[in-house]
C-alpha cells in the first residue's frame, strides 16, 4: 500500500491544513468518518495501520471472535445481512469494517501508515499541531478515535527479555511461528486467552495456562445462522432490524443487576457455576476456577470450550504466581520450573493508562497522561477533557460496557461530535474548551452512580478502577439515557470564543485551499 498526493504537496514541508484531524480508522474513526463525509464536512484521518479496522485488524489470534452478537456489533446505518453466525469470528468483522470503508469512499480521505508522534495545542494559532510519520498536520480540530484496545499491556516478569523462544501478545499474534509439536506457555486467563487456548490446545505437545484471578465465563449461544434466516436478513425488509432491536433490549435488562442492583446478577452466576459442574468433573480443577468475587465485577466472557480444553491431560492450569522467566521456560513462585518452546502474552490493554495519553499536550502544556495522572482519567460525556480545546475523544472516559455493544456509544458520541463542528461552524466559533466546573459535576454524578454497582462492590481488583480508586472506565447506566444526554451539543457547558475574537484569527475554513490534496491509497 502506497500513499498518493495528487499536488506537489509531498515537497512542501509546511504543515497540511486540515479542518479535522481523526486519529484511528477503526469503528470509532471509520464512523466519524462517515457521519463528518455526510454533513459536508472537511477531514482528514491518520491510520497508523495500512488498513482500517482497528482492533479487528490487530487481533488475528487463533479463535479470535466477538462475544457481542453480530446483529448488534455493526453500524445502525449499515447493518449486514451477510454475518454467517450469531457471534461472528474475527475476519468476517475484519471484511464488514472494510466493506463499509468501501461503501462510503473513506479511504482516499485516510493517510494510512501514518504515525502519530505527538498533538500539541499552539495557543498562537488556536489549532492543534500535529506531527507524524507522514509529515506535520494542523488541525482546527482534532478527534481522537484511538480505542481502548489498541495498545498491549506487556507483563513486567523478571527475565522476560531472555527467553530465547518464541515470545509475542495475543494482539500481535506471530503467524510465522509455528506452535505446532511444541511447549506452550499462555499467561493470562482473559477474553484472549480464553479463545486462544481452545483453538491451539490441539495442535501443541503442550500447553501451560497461567491464571492469575479465575474468570467468570458464560455459556456462548454461538450457532451458524440458517439459510431462511439469512434469506430474511437480506431480503425480508426490517427482519433483521427487528432482531437487533429484540437482541438490544434483552441485553439491556443486565444493566439493573451490572449498575443498579448486583443482587439481580444472581440468575448468571447460577449459569456460570453450572457451566463449571457440568464441564469439569474433578474438584481440585473446579476450585480452581472457580472465581472468588461477585459475577460482573470483572469483564464476564462467554465460552463452551475453555473448560473442557482445561481438562485435556496436555493443558495445565497453572496458578502459582510467576516469580522469573528464562531463557528456556517458567518458574512459578511455588518454585516449579516448566521448560517451554514459547510464551503467548495475553494480559490484555493499556486503558487506563494508555502510551497515546503521553503525547497530547493541551493549553497549558501538560500531556493528557499527566492531567489523568493527577485527577484519574475523567472528562464531560466520554468526549472532551477540561483543558483541551477543540479536542473530541470517542471510546473516552466512562464509555465503556460490561453488556452489549460499543458501537451503539461510539454512535451516540458521534451525534455529539458532529452537532458540535456543526455549531462551531454555525456561529464561527475559534476555540470551545468544556468548563472544568461543568466537568467536575459530571464527574462527581458519575462515580455516585457508580458506587453501588457490582464494579466497585463486586471484591475484584481490575482494569476498570484507577488508582485513585475511581471507576473511569465504565458508563453506569442504561445505553439510551448515554444516548440521550449526547443527542445534542450543549454548547452552555463551553467556554467558546469567536474566530474573530482571537488575538491572531485563523480563516474559519482554512482547510479549503488543501481539498486538492486528497489521498488516495493503493
Amino acid at each position: 500500500m502506497s500513499l498518493t498526493v495528487t499536488d506537489n504537496a509531498a515537497a512542501d514541508t509546511s504543515p497540511r491544513l486540515v479542518d479535522t484531524l481523526i486519529i484511528g480508522s477503526g469503528f470509532a474513526g471509520l464512523g466519524a468518518a462517515i457521519e463528518l463525509t455526510r454533513a459536508g464536512k472537511n477531514f482528514l484521518v491518520l491510520e497508523r495501520g495500512n488498513e482500517v479496522g482497528g482492533t479487528w485488524r490487530d487481533n488475528t489470534y487463533p479463535g479470535a471472535a466477538c462475544d457481542v452478537p453480530s446483529n448488534l456489533y455493526s453500524y445502525s446505518f449499515a447493518l449486514n445481512p451477510g454475518w454467517t453466525r450469531s457471534f461472528s469470528p474475527q475476519p468476517e468483522i475484519q471484511a464488514y469494517i472494510s466493506s463499509v470503508a468501501d461503501k462510503y469512499d473513506v479511504r482516499r480521505r485516510t493517510v494510512f501508515g501514518c504515525d502519530v508522534h505527538s498533538a500539541n495545542w499552539n495557543t498562537t494559532t488556536f489549532r492543534w499541531d500535529v506531527e507524524t510519520t507522514k509529515g506535520a498536520f494542523s488541525a482546527k480540530i482534532l478527534v481522537s478515535a484511538v480505542g481502548a484496545l489498541c495498545e498491549p499491556s506487556l507483563p513486567e516478569i523478571k527475565g522476560i527479555n531472555s527467553f530465547e523462544g518464541e515470545i509475542f501478545h495475543s494482539a500481535r499474534w506471530n503467524h510465522d511461528a509455528d506452535l505446532s509439536g511444541k511447549r506452550v506457555a499462555v499467561i493470562g486467563t482473559g477474553a484472549s486467552a480464553i479463545q486462544i487456548v481452545p483453538a491451539i490446545a490441539g495442535k501443541v505437545s503442550h500447553l501451560d495456562v497461567y491464571q492469575r484471578t479465575a474468570p467468570w465465563i458464560l455459556p456462548r449461544a454461538d450457532r451458524e445462522y440458517t439459510k431462511a434466516e439469512r434469506f430474511a436478513f437480506r431480503y425480508v425488509p426490517g427482519f433483521q432490524r427487528l432482531s437487533r432491536t429484540m437482541q438490544y433490549l434483552t441485553r439491556e435488562t443486565q444493566v439493573v443487576g451490572l449498575a443498579k442492583a448486583p443482587i439481580f446478577m444472581k440468575p448468571l452466576e447460577i449459569a456460570a457455576r453450572a457451566q463449571i459442574r457440568r464441564q469439569i468433573s474433578d474438584p481440585v480443577l473446579r476450585r480452581k476456577v472457580t472465581p472468588t468475587f461477585k459475577i460482573g465485577c470483572k469483564r464476564m466472557l462467554i465460552s463452551n470450550a475453555y473448560y473442557p480444553t482445561l481438562t485435556r491431560p496436555n493443558v495445565d492450569l497453572v496458578t502459582a504466581g510467576i516469580s522469573e522467566v528464562t531463557a528456556d521456560g517458567i518458574v512459578t513462585t511455588d518454585g516449579t520450573a516448566r521448560k517451554v518452546d514459547a510464551i503467548v502474552v495475553a494480559t490484555g490493554f493499556h486503558v487506563t493508562d494508555s502510551p497515546t495519553f503521553a503525547g497530547i499536550f493541551g493549553k497549558d502544556g501538560r500531556s493528557l497522561a499527566e492531567v489523568f495522572d493527577d485527577t484519574g482519567m475523567q472528562g464531560y460525556k466520554g468526549t472532551t477533557v477540561a483543558g483541551f480545546p477543540n479536542m473530541f475523544f470517542l471510546v473516552g472516559p466512562n464509555t465503556g460496557l460490561g453488556h452489549t455493544s460499543m458501537v451503539y456509544m461510539i454512535e451516540s458520541q458521534l451525534n455529539y461530535l458532529v452537532d458540535a463542528i456543526r455549531t462551531i461552524d454555525q456561529h464561527r466559533i475559534g476555540t470551545i474548551e468544556v468548563r472544568e466546573d461543568v466537568q467536575d459535576d459530571y464527574n462527581r454524578t458519575l462515580q455516585h452512580a457508580l458506587e453501588s454497582s457490582v464494579w466497585n462492590t463486586g471484591g475484584c481488583a481490575s482494569w476498570y478502577l484507577d488508582k485513585h480508586g475511581n471507576n473511569t472506565t465504565v458508563w453506569p447506566g442504561f445505553t439510551f439515557e448515554f444516548r440521550n444526554i449526547t443527542k445534542q451539543f450543549d454548547l452552555e457547558a463551553y467556554r467558546s470564543v469567536a474566530a474573530t475574537d482571537l488575538p491572531s484569527p485563523v480563516p474559519a475554513r482554512a482547510a479549503e485551499a488543501d481539498t486538492t490534496r486528497e489521498v488516495a491509497a493503493q
